[in-house]
Protein backbone atom coordinates (compact mmCIF):
# COMPACT_ATOMS: atom_id res chain seq x y z
CA UNK A 1 0.00 0.00 0.00
CA UNK A 2 2.81 2.35 0.96
CA UNK A 3 4.63 1.42 -2.28
CA UNK A 4 1.55 2.23 -4.39
CA UNK A 5 1.18 5.61 -2.70
CA UNK A 6 4.86 6.49 -3.36
CA UNK A 7 4.59 5.37 -7.00
CA UNK A 8 1.51 7.56 -7.45
CA UNK A 9 3.36 10.56 -6.03
CA UNK A 10 6.32 9.98 -8.38
CA UNK A 11 4.09 9.71 -11.45
CA UNK A 12 2.17 12.83 -10.44
CA UNK A 13 5.43 14.75 -9.95
CA UNK A 14 6.68 13.67 -13.38
CA UNK A 15 3.38 14.74 -14.97
CA UNK A 16 3.57 18.18 -13.33
CA UNK A 17 7.21 18.57 -14.34
CA UNK A 18 6.39 17.66 -17.94
CA UNK A 19 3.44 20.05 -17.97
CA UNK A 20 5.62 22.88 -16.60
CA UNK A 21 8.35 22.24 -19.19
CA UNK A 22 5.87 22.28 -22.08
CA UNK A 23 4.23 25.46 -20.75
CA UNK A 24 7.64 27.10 -20.27
CA UNK A 25 8.66 26.15 -23.80
CA UNK A 26 5.46 27.64 -25.22
CA UNK A 27 5.87 30.81 -23.16
CA UNK A 28 9.55 31.17 -24.05
CA UNK A 29 8.72 30.66 -27.75
CA UNK A 30 6.30 33.57 -27.47
CA UNK A 31 8.61 35.75 -25.40
CA UNK A 32 11.74 34.98 -27.41
CA UNK A 33 10.38 36.24 -30.73
CA UNK A 34 13.04 37.47 -33.16
CA UNK A 35 13.46 41.18 -33.89
CA UNK A 36 13.58 42.69 -37.39
CA UNK A 37 16.31 45.19 -36.53
CA UNK A 38 16.98 46.96 -39.83
CA UNK A 39 16.47 46.80 -43.58
CA UNK A 40 18.91 47.49 -46.41
CA UNK A 41 18.43 47.78 -50.16
CA UNK A 42 20.83 47.25 -53.08
CA UNK A 43 20.21 47.88 -56.74
CA UNK A 44 22.25 46.11 -59.45
CA UNK A 45 21.80 46.60 -63.21
CA UNK A 46 19.13 43.89 -63.50
CA UNK A 47 18.00 43.06 -59.97
CA UNK A 48 17.17 44.51 -56.55
CA UNK A 49 18.14 42.97 -53.21
CA UNK A 50 16.29 43.65 -49.96
CA UNK A 51 18.07 42.45 -46.80
CA UNK A 52 16.27 42.20 -43.47
CA UNK A 53 18.64 42.09 -40.48
CA UNK A 54 17.33 39.81 -37.71
CA UNK A 55 18.20 39.04 -34.11
CA UNK A 56 17.57 35.32 -34.77
CA UNK A 57 16.59 32.94 -37.57
CA UNK A 58 12.94 33.00 -38.67
CA UNK A 59 10.49 31.07 -40.83
CA UNK A 60 9.02 32.97 -43.77
CA UNK A 61 6.83 32.57 -46.82
CA UNK A 62 6.85 34.46 -50.12
CA UNK A 63 3.54 35.13 -51.91
CA UNK A 64 3.12 36.77 -55.33
CA UNK A 65 -0.13 38.66 -55.89
CA UNK A 66 -1.56 40.20 -59.10
CA UNK A 67 -3.89 43.10 -59.95
CA UNK A 68 -2.18 45.11 -58.59
CA UNK A 69 1.27 43.51 -58.56
CA UNK A 70 2.51 42.87 -55.02
CA UNK A 71 4.99 40.67 -53.24
CA UNK A 72 4.01 39.52 -49.75
CA UNK A 73 6.59 38.35 -47.20
CA UNK A 74 5.01 36.61 -44.19
CA UNK A 75 7.45 36.21 -41.28
CA UNK A 76 6.59 34.12 -38.21
CA UNK A 77 7.15 35.11 -34.58
CA UNK A 78 8.89 38.44 -35.07
CA UNK A 79 8.82 42.01 -33.78
CA UNK A 80 9.31 44.96 -36.14
CA UNK A 81 11.98 47.26 -34.67
CA UNK A 82 12.69 49.42 -37.72
CA UNK A 83 10.90 51.46 -40.39
CA UNK A 84 11.01 50.96 -44.15
CA UNK A 85 10.45 54.61 -45.12
CA UNK A 86 14.19 55.38 -44.92
CA UNK A 87 14.95 53.12 -47.91
CA UNK A 88 15.59 54.75 -51.28
CA UNK A 89 13.18 53.03 -53.69
CA UNK A 90 13.91 55.40 -56.59
CA UNK A 91 15.64 53.10 -59.08
CA UNK A 92 13.98 49.89 -57.90
CA UNK A 93 10.81 48.09 -59.07
CA UNK A 94 9.33 48.75 -55.59
CA UNK A 95 6.79 51.58 -55.37
CA UNK A 96 6.11 51.27 -51.64
CA UNK A 97 6.80 48.99 -48.65
CA UNK A 98 4.01 48.37 -46.12
CA UNK A 99 3.90 46.20 -42.99
CA UNK A 100 1.33 44.96 -40.47
CA UNK A 101 1.17 42.56 -37.51
CA UNK A 102 -0.71 39.30 -38.07
CA UNK A 103 -2.00 36.83 -35.44
CA UNK A 104 -0.43 39.04 -32.73
CA UNK A 105 2.99 37.40 -33.24
CA UNK A 106 3.67 37.40 -37.00
CA UNK A 107 4.57 40.15 -39.45
CA UNK A 108 3.41 40.72 -43.03
CA UNK A 109 5.59 42.91 -45.27
CA UNK A 110 4.06 43.96 -48.59
CA UNK A 111 6.09 45.29 -51.52
CA UNK A 112 3.90 47.27 -53.92
CA UNK A 113 5.53 46.80 -57.33
CA UNK A 114 5.71 49.20 -60.26
CA UNK A 115 7.23 46.66 -62.66
CA UNK A 116 7.27 42.87 -63.04
CA UNK A 117 9.92 40.85 -61.19
CA UNK A 118 10.99 37.26 -60.60
CA UNK A 119 11.31 37.01 -56.78
CA UNK A 120 13.56 34.69 -54.80
CA UNK A 121 14.22 34.53 -51.05
CA UNK A 122 16.66 32.74 -48.78
CA UNK A 123 18.07 32.94 -45.24
CA UNK A 124 21.66 33.64 -44.25
CA UNK A 125 23.08 32.47 -40.92
CA UNK A 126 24.99 34.83 -38.67
CA UNK A 127 28.75 35.20 -39.15
CA UNK A 128 31.59 37.21 -37.62
CA UNK A 129 30.35 40.40 -39.33
CA UNK A 130 26.55 40.11 -39.60
CA UNK A 131 23.69 38.49 -37.68
CA UNK A 132 20.92 36.36 -39.16
CA UNK A 133 19.42 37.80 -42.34
CA UNK A 134 16.50 37.24 -44.67
CA UNK A 135 17.34 38.10 -48.28
CA UNK A 136 14.74 38.87 -50.96
CA UNK A 137 16.01 39.16 -54.54
CA UNK A 138 13.84 40.79 -57.21
CA UNK A 139 15.10 39.96 -60.70
CA UNK A 140 13.87 42.29 -63.45
CA UNK A 141 11.62 40.74 -66.08
CA UNK A 142 12.73 41.86 -69.53
CA UNK A 143 11.24 41.28 -72.94
CA UNK A 144 13.43 38.74 -74.74
CA UNK A 145 14.64 39.59 -78.21
CA UNK A 146 15.32 36.61 -80.46
CA UNK A 147 18.66 36.70 -82.29
CA UNK A 148 20.09 34.10 -84.63
CA UNK A 149 23.74 33.05 -84.68
CA UNK A 150 24.20 34.85 -88.01
CA UNK A 151 22.89 38.10 -86.49
CA UNK A 152 25.49 37.87 -83.74
CA UNK A 153 28.34 36.98 -86.07
CA UNK A 154 27.56 40.00 -88.29
CA UNK A 155 28.38 42.28 -85.33
CA UNK A 156 32.07 42.62 -86.10
CA UNK A 157 33.66 44.09 -82.97
CA UNK A 158 37.24 44.87 -83.96
CA UNK A 159 38.35 45.49 -80.39
CA UNK A 160 39.30 42.67 -78.04
CA UNK A 161 36.69 42.63 -75.25
CA UNK A 162 37.91 41.82 -71.73
CA UNK A 163 35.21 41.05 -69.14
CA UNK A 164 36.46 42.03 -65.66
CA UNK A 165 34.69 40.44 -62.72
CA UNK A 166 35.20 41.79 -59.20
CA UNK A 167 34.47 38.92 -56.83
CA UNK A 168 31.81 38.89 -54.09
CA UNK A 169 29.84 42.13 -53.47
CA UNK A 170 26.74 43.31 -51.65
CA UNK A 171 25.78 40.97 -48.81
CA UNK A 172 28.85 38.82 -49.54
CA UNK A 173 31.93 40.76 -48.32
CA UNK A 174 34.40 38.01 -49.22
CA UNK A 175 37.45 37.68 -46.99
CA UNK A 176 37.94 40.23 -44.20
CA UNK A 177 41.47 41.24 -43.25
CA UNK A 178 43.11 43.28 -40.47
CA UNK A 179 41.43 46.62 -39.74
CA UNK A 180 38.31 45.19 -41.45
CA UNK A 181 39.72 45.45 -44.96
CA UNK A 182 37.02 43.83 -47.11
CA UNK A 183 37.78 41.79 -50.20
CA UNK A 184 34.70 42.98 -52.10
CA UNK A 185 35.85 46.61 -51.84
CA UNK A 186 39.51 46.02 -52.76
CA UNK A 187 38.81 43.83 -55.79
CA UNK A 188 36.21 46.25 -57.21
CA UNK A 189 38.73 49.09 -56.96
CA UNK A 190 41.36 47.03 -58.80
CA UNK A 191 38.77 45.96 -61.41
CA UNK A 192 37.81 49.58 -62.06
CA UNK A 193 41.44 50.56 -62.57
CA UNK A 194 41.98 47.61 -64.92
CA UNK A 195 38.84 48.52 -66.87
CA UNK A 196 40.13 52.09 -67.31
CA UNK A 197 43.44 50.80 -68.72
CA UNK A 198 41.71 48.65 -71.36
CA UNK A 199 39.34 51.46 -72.30
CA UNK A 200 42.28 53.78 -73.00
CA UNK A 201 43.71 51.34 -75.55
CA UNK A 202 42.57 51.51 -79.19
CA UNK A 203 42.83 47.71 -79.38
CA UNK A 204 40.88 46.66 -76.27
CA UNK A 205 37.57 47.27 -74.55
CA UNK A 206 37.04 46.67 -70.85
CA UNK A 207 33.65 45.52 -69.56
CA UNK A 208 32.97 45.41 -65.82
CA UNK A 209 30.78 42.48 -64.75
CA UNK A 210 29.99 44.12 -61.40
CA UNK A 211 29.92 47.93 -61.42
CA UNK A 212 28.91 48.54 -57.80
CA UNK A 213 28.42 47.01 -54.37
CA UNK A 214 25.92 44.24 -55.14
CA UNK A 215 26.10 40.48 -55.42
CA UNK A 216 25.88 38.46 -58.65
CA UNK A 217 25.51 34.64 -58.61
CA UNK A 218 28.61 32.86 -59.91
CA UNK A 219 26.97 31.31 -62.99
CA UNK A 220 25.42 34.64 -63.93
CA UNK A 221 28.84 36.32 -64.03
CA UNK A 222 29.93 34.23 -67.02
CA UNK A 223 26.51 34.81 -68.62
CA UNK A 224 27.07 38.56 -68.35
CA UNK A 225 30.46 38.08 -70.06
CA UNK A 226 28.70 36.18 -72.86
CA UNK A 227 26.19 38.98 -73.20
CA UNK A 228 29.00 41.49 -73.64
CA UNK A 229 30.59 39.25 -76.33
CA UNK A 230 33.76 38.94 -74.26
CA UNK A 231 36.95 37.44 -75.72
CA UNK A 232 38.48 36.91 -72.27
CA UNK A 233 37.16 36.72 -68.70
CA UNK A 234 39.12 37.83 -65.63
CA UNK A 235 37.80 37.29 -62.09
CA UNK A 236 39.64 39.27 -59.41
CA UNK A 237 39.85 38.12 -55.78
CA UNK A 238 41.99 38.41 -52.64
CA UNK A 239 42.94 35.20 -50.83
CA UNK A 240 42.67 34.42 -47.11
CA UNK A 241 44.05 31.77 -44.75
CA UNK A 242 43.80 31.00 -41.04
CA UNK A 243 47.49 31.87 -40.62
CA UNK A 244 48.42 35.56 -41.15
CA UNK A 245 51.81 34.40 -42.47
CA UNK A 246 50.39 33.05 -45.76
CA UNK A 247 51.36 35.38 -48.59
CA UNK A 248 51.53 35.81 -52.33
CA UNK A 249 49.48 36.41 -55.47
CA UNK A 250 48.20 33.53 -57.63
CA UNK A 251 46.71 32.91 -61.05
CA UNK A 252 44.20 30.09 -61.62
CA UNK A 253 42.75 28.48 -64.73
CA UNK A 254 40.00 25.85 -64.80
CA UNK A 255 41.06 22.31 -63.98
CA UNK A 256 40.76 19.59 -66.61
CA UNK A 257 38.26 17.75 -64.38
CA UNK A 258 36.17 20.91 -64.07
CA UNK A 259 36.21 21.37 -67.83
CA UNK A 260 35.08 17.77 -68.39
CA UNK A 261 32.15 18.09 -65.96
CA UNK A 262 31.07 21.36 -67.55
CA UNK A 263 31.14 19.83 -71.03
CA UNK A 264 28.92 16.99 -69.81
CA UNK A 265 26.48 19.48 -68.28
CA UNK A 266 26.21 21.44 -71.51
CA UNK A 267 25.59 18.32 -73.55
CA UNK A 268 22.89 17.15 -71.14
CA UNK A 269 20.06 19.40 -72.35
CA UNK A 270 18.99 21.03 -75.59
CA UNK A 271 18.49 24.35 -73.77
CA UNK A 272 22.17 24.49 -72.90
CA UNK A 273 23.18 23.66 -76.46
CA UNK A 274 21.04 26.45 -77.88
CA UNK A 275 22.34 28.90 -75.25
CA UNK A 276 26.00 28.30 -76.08
CA UNK A 277 26.52 31.40 -78.20
CA UNK A 278 29.10 33.88 -76.96
CA UNK A 279 32.72 34.85 -76.71
CA UNK A 280 35.00 34.81 -79.71
CA UNK A 281 33.93 31.40 -80.98
CA UNK A 282 30.15 31.92 -81.38
CA UNK A 283 29.81 28.17 -81.00
CA UNK A 284 26.33 26.66 -81.40
CA UNK A 285 25.44 23.02 -80.79
CA UNK A 286 21.70 23.36 -81.22
CA UNK A 287 21.48 21.59 -84.58
CA UNK A 288 24.20 18.95 -84.01
CA UNK A 289 23.75 15.28 -83.17
CA UNK A 290 25.19 13.91 -79.93
CA UNK A 291 28.45 12.60 -81.40
CA UNK A 292 29.28 15.76 -83.38
CA UNK A 293 28.20 18.01 -80.50
CA UNK A 294 30.51 16.09 -78.16
CA UNK A 295 33.47 16.41 -80.53
CA UNK A 296 32.89 20.15 -81.12
CA UNK A 297 32.45 20.86 -77.43
CA UNK A 298 35.57 18.90 -76.53
CA UNK A 299 37.57 20.86 -79.12
CA UNK A 300 36.16 24.15 -77.83
CA UNK A 301 36.92 23.32 -74.19
CA UNK A 302 40.44 22.18 -75.05
CA UNK A 303 41.16 25.38 -77.00
CA UNK A 304 39.62 27.56 -74.28
CA UNK A 305 41.63 25.90 -71.51
CA UNK A 306 44.84 26.08 -73.55
CA UNK A 307 44.34 29.80 -74.16
CA UNK A 308 43.58 30.36 -70.47
CA UNK A 309 46.79 28.62 -69.37
CA UNK A 310 48.91 30.44 -71.97
CA UNK A 311 47.53 33.86 -71.03
CA UNK A 312 47.90 33.00 -67.35
CA UNK A 313 51.66 32.60 -67.78
CA UNK A 314 51.96 36.13 -69.19
CA UNK A 315 49.83 37.58 -66.38
CA UNK A 316 51.68 35.69 -63.64
CA UNK A 317 55.07 36.81 -64.96
CA UNK A 318 54.01 40.46 -64.87
CA UNK A 319 52.43 40.12 -61.44
CA UNK A 320 55.77 38.76 -60.21
CA UNK A 321 57.29 42.19 -60.87
CA UNK A 322 54.78 43.78 -58.47
CA UNK A 323 53.93 41.19 -55.80
CA UNK A 324 55.40 38.12 -54.18
CA UNK A 325 53.98 35.03 -55.85
CA UNK A 326 52.32 32.23 -53.89
CA UNK A 327 53.20 29.74 -56.65
CA UNK A 328 55.50 30.25 -59.65
CA UNK A 329 53.16 28.52 -62.10
CA UNK A 330 49.54 28.92 -63.15
CA UNK A 331 47.42 26.72 -60.88
CA UNK A 332 44.24 24.90 -61.84
CA UNK A 333 41.03 24.42 -59.84
CA UNK A 334 37.33 23.83 -60.41
CA UNK A 335 36.15 27.39 -59.71
CA UNK A 336 32.53 27.77 -60.86
CA UNK A 337 33.13 31.27 -62.21
CA UNK A 338 35.71 29.89 -64.70
CA UNK A 339 33.39 27.31 -66.25
CA UNK A 340 32.72 29.00 -69.56
CA UNK A 341 33.17 26.57 -72.43
CA UNK A 342 34.07 29.15 -75.08
CA UNK A 343 35.65 32.13 -73.25
CA UNK A 344 39.22 31.77 -71.91
CA UNK A 345 39.05 32.62 -68.21
CA UNK A 346 41.41 33.29 -65.31
CA UNK A 347 40.84 33.80 -61.59
CA UNK A 348 43.43 36.08 -60.04
CA UNK A 349 44.17 36.13 -56.32
CA UNK A 350 45.84 39.53 -55.87
CA UNK A 351 47.32 38.61 -52.49
CA UNK A 352 46.39 37.38 -49.01
CA UNK A 353 44.05 39.84 -47.36
CA UNK A 354 44.59 37.86 -44.14
CA UNK A 355 48.28 38.87 -44.22
CA UNK A 356 48.66 42.27 -42.47
CA UNK A 357 51.27 43.61 -44.92
CA UNK A 358 49.45 42.47 -48.06
CA UNK A 359 46.11 43.74 -46.69
CA UNK A 360 47.76 47.13 -46.13
CA UNK A 361 49.19 47.13 -49.66
CA UNK A 362 45.92 46.05 -51.26
CA UNK A 363 44.15 48.95 -49.54
CA UNK A 364 46.34 51.61 -51.19
CA UNK A 365 45.57 53.21 -54.55
CA UNK A 366 49.18 53.00 -55.65
CA UNK A 367 49.45 49.25 -55.10
CA UNK A 368 46.01 48.64 -56.63
CA UNK A 369 47.15 50.54 -59.73
CA UNK A 370 50.36 48.52 -59.91
CA UNK A 371 48.38 45.28 -59.71
CA UNK A 372 45.97 46.47 -62.41
CA UNK A 373 48.95 47.51 -64.58
CA UNK A 374 50.50 44.04 -64.20
CA UNK A 375 47.31 42.19 -65.18
CA UNK A 376 46.83 44.57 -68.10
CA UNK A 377 50.39 44.15 -69.36
CA UNK A 378 50.12 40.38 -69.14
CA UNK A 379 47.00 40.21 -71.31
CA UNK A 380 48.32 42.82 -73.74
CA UNK A 381 51.53 40.84 -74.20
CA UNK A 382 49.57 37.61 -74.65
CA UNK A 383 47.36 39.13 -77.33
CA UNK A 384 50.32 40.86 -78.98
CA UNK A 385 51.84 37.42 -79.51
CA UNK A 386 48.44 35.87 -80.37
CA UNK A 387 46.34 38.58 -82.07
CA UNK A 388 42.81 37.33 -82.94
CA UNK A 389 42.00 37.40 -86.64
CA UNK A 390 39.80 40.34 -87.68
CA UNK A 391 40.78 42.64 -84.80
CA UNK A 392 42.55 45.99 -84.99
CA UNK A 393 45.46 44.46 -83.11
CA UNK A 394 45.83 41.77 -85.78
CA UNK A 395 45.77 44.42 -88.53
CA UNK A 396 48.52 46.27 -86.67
CA UNK A 397 50.70 43.14 -86.60
CA UNK A 398 50.21 42.63 -82.86
CA UNK A 399 52.23 45.74 -81.96
CA UNK A 400 50.92 47.63 -78.93
CA UNK A 401 52.61 50.82 -77.83
CA UNK A 402 51.87 51.66 -74.20
CA UNK A 403 52.36 54.91 -72.33
CA UNK A 404 53.34 55.31 -68.69
CA UNK A 405 53.18 58.33 -66.37
CA UNK A 406 56.06 58.48 -63.88
CA UNK A 407 54.92 58.29 -60.24
CA UNK A 408 56.79 59.01 -57.00
CA UNK A 409 59.41 56.34 -56.28
CA UNK A 410 59.62 55.06 -59.88
CA UNK A 411 62.92 54.19 -61.54
CA UNK A 412 63.53 53.31 -65.17
CA UNK A 413 64.99 49.95 -64.20
CA UNK A 414 61.85 49.06 -62.20
CA UNK A 415 59.62 50.18 -65.09
CA UNK A 416 61.69 48.13 -67.55
CA UNK A 417 61.30 44.97 -65.42
CA UNK A 418 57.58 45.61 -65.03
CA UNK A 419 57.05 45.92 -68.78
CA UNK A 420 59.41 43.08 -69.74
CA UNK A 421 61.80 45.35 -71.63
CA UNK A 422 65.14 47.07 -70.96
CA UNK A 423 66.23 50.55 -69.88
CA UNK A 424 68.23 50.88 -73.11
CA UNK A 425 65.15 50.19 -75.25
CA UNK A 426 63.04 52.70 -73.28
CA UNK A 427 65.74 55.38 -73.66
CA UNK A 428 66.07 54.74 -77.39
CA UNK A 429 62.31 54.54 -77.99
CA UNK A 430 61.74 57.90 -76.22
CA UNK A 431 64.94 59.53 -77.60
CA UNK A 432 66.08 60.19 -74.03
CA UNK A 433 69.73 61.06 -73.37
CA UNK A 434 69.77 60.00 -69.70
CA UNK A 435 67.86 57.76 -67.32
CA UNK A 436 66.80 60.66 -65.08
CA UNK A 437 63.00 60.98 -64.87
CA UNK A 438 60.52 63.30 -63.12
CA UNK A 439 57.11 62.76 -61.51
CA UNK A 440 54.32 63.31 -64.05
CA UNK A 441 56.56 62.67 -67.05
CA UNK A 442 54.92 60.54 -69.74
CA UNK A 443 57.03 57.94 -71.53
CA UNK A 444 56.24 55.38 -74.22
CA UNK A 445 56.93 51.71 -73.59
CA UNK A 446 58.28 49.81 -76.62
CA UNK A 447 56.33 46.67 -77.55
CA UNK A 448 58.08 43.58 -76.20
Amino acid sequence: MQFDRQLGLVLRARYLLGFCLVTLALLSGHIMAADLESARLWRSPDSTRLVLDLSAAVDHQLIVLKNPDRLVIDISNINLKTAFDQLDLGKTPIAKIRSAVRNKTDLRVVLDLKSLVNPKSFSLKSNEEKGDRLVIDLFDKKLSVSRSVSDIIKTDNTKIVIAIDAGHGGEDPGAIGPKRVREKVVVLQIAQKLDALFDKSPYFQGELVRTGDYYIPLKKRSKIAHGKRADFFISIHADAFKSPKAYGASVYALSTRGATSEAARYLATKENRADLIGGASSLSLDDKDDVLAGVLLDLSMTATLSSSLDAGKYVLKNMGGVARLHKKQVEQAGFSVLKSVDIPSLLIETGFISNPKEARDLSTRRYQQKMADAIYRGLVQYYSDNPPVGTLLSKNGGRVEQSYVIARGDTLSEIAIRYNTSVRKILRHNKMRSSSIRIGQKILIPSS
